[in-house]
Formats: structure tokens, sequence, C-alpha cells
């Protein structure tokens, strides 16, 4: 997706092109999010092709409210604006914590939050910082160096180390999670988009199904995989059903946020690199320069609920049980929550970005992400005195996520650091 800047040329686009892989991928979507939240704030879409209709919600309060309200918006029939049929039973319903609401929802959840707490992440602090340094050094050796890949690993290598996954799995599961979010790509695809999901779900449920049979209900420091284990829900203890699905939606989503942030903070350097040598003397400052970078990165396109009930959202009625989607990239650039939305600041305040999401399925491994991206942030300015972005930039075709495939970049290293 290109992340641009006003002014806008008018984005010429069908209501198929919202499910539309490539179109994301290459499409300035900010100029067409900022057309509708003027004109049509709450759009109903028609894909065709005998697929369900769905509405488009992009003003901040509003995306804000279908994801928070969930007495009038439920998760059970999915979370994911799919290519495929909306109206598609889920079976994952009750049981996947995406696919859930309160209470059921709070009961999934509260066991797994310490799996991800900061406090547990901060323990890994060397292992995260020797993870960041090299890669970065990788890039700085390397004089032009495609680090996408590396961002990707740098996410998957911590997650993988939460949950308790084999490192020797890693890079294939990485794959198999870009399989998922990024089934139209032909760098990812398996088939059609059916046959690439299938074998993705497929081949992640095998890999948790075989790690949660090694584990015990009496492991005295179960990781994630271990804690599930262990879990009992008011039907009995955790299934191994449950295991495989709740172990592919914690994947997924752990590693969606965190290499196309850093992906962006590269870009960003590139563009701004007053703002972060004021940042390199002002460390204190990181964790508000930080939320401005997933401001700006809005890592989740767009997320998905269905009515509950009718409800009236800017003069329109959604009908009960009715598909909503939630486009939080939107949201993150909405003129009537951020002041000069367009501009890069990473002194912003107030910054009420929703690149987690809000209410009762705001994101489980926000706190993870945000240790280890200050981290690799933090490693990034004691290391690199420039960043150029040194070829061609290339998006990955997902409509869920904004990622990059390919950013090759010229790191120049710090005096400090090469006279040391």
């Amino acid at each position: 997706m290109i992340i641009s800047t006003p002014p806008f040329c008018p984005v010429q686009f069908d209501d198929p092109d919202l499910l539309r892989s490539a179109f994301h991928a290459t499409t300035d979507m900010h100029a067409l999010w900022a057309h509708l939240r003027d004109v049509a704030p709450v759009y109903k879409a028609d894909p065709g092709g005998g697929r369900e209709q769905f509405w488009v919600v992009t003003r901040h309060a509003d995306v804000s409210r279908v994801l928070r309200s969930h007495t009038e918006f439920s998760s059970r029939r999915g979370t994911i604006l799919s290519v495929l049929d909306l109206n598609t039973p889920d079976i994952a319903t009750d049981d996947m914590l995406a696919d859930t609401d309160p209470p059921r929802h709070r009961e999934l959840r509260e066991p797994l939050n310490p799996a991800f707490a900061p406090s547990l992440v901060s323990t890994h602090d060397e292992m995260i910082r020797g993870l960041a340094r090299d890669a970065i050094q990788r890039a700085l050796d390397a004089g032009v160096y495609d680090i996408a890949h590396d961002t990707m690993m740098f996410a998957m290598s911590i997650t993988g180390t939460l949950m308790g996954l084999p490192p020797e799995s890693w890079e294939r599961l990485m794959h198999v999670v870009m399989m998922t979010i990024a089934y139209e790509d032909p760098t990812y695809a398996a088939g059609n988009a059916m046959a690439t999901v299938r074998q993705a779900r497929h081949q992640m449920f095998e890999a948790f199904k075989e790690q949660f049979a090694l584990r015990s209900r009496d492991d005295e420091h179960p990781d994630a995989i271990g804690v599930m284990r262990q879990m009992d829900l008011s039907e009995g203890p955790m299934t191994e059903q449950q295991a495989m699905v709740n172990g592919y939606v914690l994947l997924i989503g752990a590693n969606v946020t965190t290499p196309h942030t850093l992906c962006t903070l590269f870009t960003q350097m590139a563009e701004h690199p007053d703002q972060f040598e004021r940042l390199r003397h002002h460390r204190e400052d990181l964790q508000i320069a930080l939320a401005e970078v997933l401001r700006w990165a809005s890592p989740v396109t767009a997320l998905m609920r269905y009515a509950i009930q009718d409800v009236e959202l800017q003069g329109q009625t959604i009908r009960a049980g009715e598909p909503v989607s939630a486009w939080l990239g939107s949201a993150n650039r909405d003129e009537r929550v951020f002041d000069d939305p367009y501009t890069f600041d990473l002194t912003r305040r107030p910054n009420r970005h929703v690149a987690f999401g809000v209410g009762p399925h705001y994101c489980i491994g926000a706190g993870m992400a945000k240790v280890t991206l200050q981290i690799f942030m933090e490693e990034l300015l004691d290391m690199v005195e420039t960043v150029e972005i040194a070829g061609e930039v290339q998006h990955v075709a997902s409509h869920f996520v904004p990622g990059y495939k390919s950013l090759p970049v010229r790191f120049t290293p710090r005096k400090t650091v090469a006279a040391a």
C-alpha cells in the first residue's frame, strides 16, 4: 500500500476492489479513505460474484464504536475481511480467541495474558537486543540490503520463543503466516485463495497439534502452548482443537504488527532524519515516538464484526446480521481526531491511534510488540546514523496488512560505533 500525503489524486474504484489484494498493494488507499470519510463514512459495498455485501466504516469514532461495542457488533462469525464468502459459518466460533464475545472472550484471554506480558518479554531483553543488532549489522555490512525478510524473522524468533515453538520451524511457519494473510500474493499463493488458506491452516494446525501433545498439565514453567495445555474452560480442559485454533490466531497476530512497523520505521527515518536525530538525544520520548510510528504504519488494515441488532451509524441503518468492516488504517488518519494527520511527528501528543484495535479485542500481544519495537529502535539509534531507501520497494498483496515484501536499504554506521 502507498503511504501517502495530500494533495490526493482521485482514486477510481469498484466495490470488488476492496477485497482485491493487488488493489491494496498498488493503490493510494489513504486517498480513497479520505474521500470515503468525507462523503460516505458508512458505506455499503457490493463485491458481486454472489458474495455478501458488507459495510465499510472509515471514521475514527465509528471504527472505535464498532470494535468496542460487543453488545452491538459481534466477533463470533469471524474478524478478518475475506475474499471468500463472508456468510460462511466460522468453524472456530466460541473456541478461538478472535471469534468470541465477552464473557467467553475473557475466559480464553485471561489465562493467556501472562504469556505475552511486557514483564515476561523483558526477561528476554538480551536475546531481543541480539536479534536486533544482528539484523542491523547485516544491513551495515552489506551496503545495500533488503531488510524486509529480517523484520519478519525478528518477530517470528521472539514469538516462537514465547510460544515454545522449535527454532527449526520458524522460517516455515513465517511463510505459512504470510500465506494466510497474503493468499493472493504470487510469492505466497499455493493455487487459488481457498487452496492457499486451507494449506496454510493445515500446516499451522499440525504444528500446534504436535506441540500441544508434547506438553503436560504439570509443566512448572509453561510457555504459551503449555499454558493452553493447562487451561480449564467452563466445559472442561482446553481441547487439542481449541489449542490449534488459538495457536493459529496468536501466531498470526504476533507476526503482523512488528515487521510492517519496523519497515515503516526505516522509511520514516530515511525521510525525517532530523526528527530521529532529536530522538537520539531524548530517549525519554521513545514511547511517544513509537506511538506515532504505529499510527503511521497502521499494520492491520481492517477488522470485521457482525451487527447483533439494528444499529444507526452516520445516518445509515446497519441491519442485524450484516457484516461490518472497520478500517483502522483510515481511522488513524482521521482529521476529526488528529491535528495534521498526514504529518509524521515523533512528538505527537495526544495520539489516540487504533493500531492495536480498541475494546475487548485490543491486541493481546500489544505489550509484547511495544517492548520489542522499542528495543529495536534503541539499537537502531545507537548503531545507525542515517537510513537511505536504496531500491524498489514492494508491498505485500493483502487487504489485511499493508506490509513490505521488499525494502532495500543502505544504513550508514554511527561514527562512535564504527570507531569502537
